[in-house]
């Protein structure tokens, strides 16, 4: 019975099999769709672009897609792995706010942003707003439309494609200058809003926000940053700055905790001469945390920061409110007591 079994199991394995590359089908748009959208683009006067991470899929580069969203000027919020896309000086480069943006825009291109919970549905949008979404798959592309949203263009395509298309249909456009002003004020105060409160001391702890606005001055050139936690991360996601495209790995919408190690270890083979960092909260930590052995075995050094506050945060500010208990949620402060668990103890263990 279980010779049977065994050469069921491994029946045709020592076969020659084809293992050539599959054929890759990459959805282009058409002609009209990219003029139907530089029509529209050229008669708003509040223009937006969300970008998501399917923006940065081949064969289109970085440089090249980059190149496009600065030459249109259009603002653009990045989420995802387009994150650093635009180096962190450029004027259309936008971070916070996103809410307000949407709710006076009069045209929001989603280019590979999905009009999910992060939008609310499409709650956010102005009533008035042509929307024009752009994406590879149709289901993604449509995503909860006619709900509390409908394009005005549904585009399926390859983004990146689009948008450097786009671009060329309007090498004469220019976004108005009061609306680019105008977000960037917002912007600015909100900084300054961030900036004040990471000044509030919080004895005997870190305030997180003084803590990442330090690590995003220290930051080289060449990092990776990797994300893996919940509240933490989220709070890291709005202050610190990718250097360059293709530098931030996040757990992604459903925020899928115990990515941190194994992104980092990938990025650091591909990527041996970058300084990884992965920022972990106390919770995520347990996902990945015997993979510092692994790093040690493999020789791909990284830096790890954990965000220890004792505490599934994210889960625990909404779960009290609504049941009035943070079970499950709360954690305590260990080694040490005061300061915390003292989890950077655990590396020197591993190796």
């Amino acid at each position: 019975y279980l010779r049977n079994y065994i050469r069921n199991l491994f029946a045709g394995a020592w076969e020659p099999q084809d293992l050539s590359p599959l054929p890759i089908h990459v959805p282009q748009a058409t002609q009209e769709e990219v003029q139907r959208c530089a029509e529209l683009l050229s008669r708003a006067r509040k223009p937006l672009v969300l970008l998501g991470s399917q923006a940065m899929l081949p064969p289109t580069t970085p440089a090249q897609l980059c190149s496009a969203l600065e030459s249109l000027g259009i603002p653009c919020y990045l989420g995802g792995a387009s994150r650093g896309l635009l180096p962190p000086e450029s004027p259309i480069l936008l971070r916070q706010n996103r809410r307000d943006a949407l709710r006076d825009a009069d045209l929001v291109l989603l280019a590979g942003a999905v009009c999910d919970f992060r939008l609310s549905y499409g709650r956010l949008f102005n009533r008035g707003a042509a929307i024009v979404a752009v994406n590879r798959d149709r289901e993604q592309l449509l995503k909860n439309s006619d709900v509390f949203w409908k394009p005005r263009l549904a585009v399926q395509g390859d983004v990146a494609s689009f948008v450097v298309r786009l671009a060329q249909s309007l090498s004469g456009f220019s976004c108005p200058r009061e609306w680019g002003e105008q977000l960037r004020e917002a912007e600015r105060r909100r900084e300054k809003e961030i900036r004040d409160k990471a000044t509030v001391p919080a004895p005997p702890h870190l305030n997180p926000l003084d803590l990442l606005l330090c690590l995003d001055q220290l930051l080289p050139q060449n990092c990776i940053l990797v994300a893996d936690g919940g509240d933490f991360v989220a709070t890291a996601a709005y202050i610190l700055r990718p250097r360059q495209p293709l530098a931030w790995l996040d757990p992604g919408p459903f925020g899928t905790l115990g990515v941190g190690g194994g992104f980092a270890l990938g990025a650091k083979l591909c990527r041996p001469d970058a300084e990884v960092w992965v920022l972990y909260g106390d919770g995520s930590l347990g996902y990945s945390l015997m993979e510092f052995d692994t790093f040690v075995r493999h020789k791909t050094p990284v830096i790890a920061l954990v965000g220890n506050d004792a505490c599934w945060s994210q889960i625990a500010r909404e779960q009290v409110a609504l049941l009035g208990s943070n079970v499950a949620c709360g954690l305590a402060y260990l080694g040490n007591g005061t300061f915390g668990t003292s989890w950077h103890l655990l590396a020197p263990g591993l190796g």
